[in-house]
């Protein structure tokens, strides 16, 4: 008995953790990425929350596009971005609460490039 009412709150307590780290990315974040040319873009992303479906867009030059295939594991995020000709352009980051940003790795034509995005909507 004992250990499925501690069982019951390990899981209760994970889901918990998971719902904080989804509820806290909701928000504009901003930031810039340097290209391999050296040049510094600025990005700006939107994450939406509607119950336990996370929805977004990202914009770097141009009009927003969505972002696709959002995946939270605790502070893990994961997603892609679909360029101009439907490539896919994967971003991998982690969620800082205490520092309120987003560590970023996104991989462009074979190349990782790294930004921190800070909360814009404060």
């Amino acid at each position: 008995m004992k250990t499925r009412a501690f069982t019951t709150t390990a899981l209760v307590c994970c889901f918990m953790v998971c719902l904080a780290a989804i509820g806290g990315i909701a928000g504009k974040w901003t930031g810039s990425i340097k290209a391999p040319d050296g040049n510094d873009y600025p990005v700006t992303y939107v994450f939406n929350i509607d119950g336990d479906k996370v929805t977004g867009t990202a914009q770097a030059q141009g009009e927003p596009k969505p972002i696709d295939h959002i995946k939270l594991n605790g502070n893990d995020i994961t997603f892609d971005i679909n360029d101009d000709d439907g490539n896919p352009i994967p971003h991998s980051g982690k969620y800082y609460a205490d520092g309120d940003s987003i560590a970023m790795t996104v991989t462009y034509q074979g190349t990782k490039l790294h930004t921190t995005l800070k909360r814009a909507d404060k």
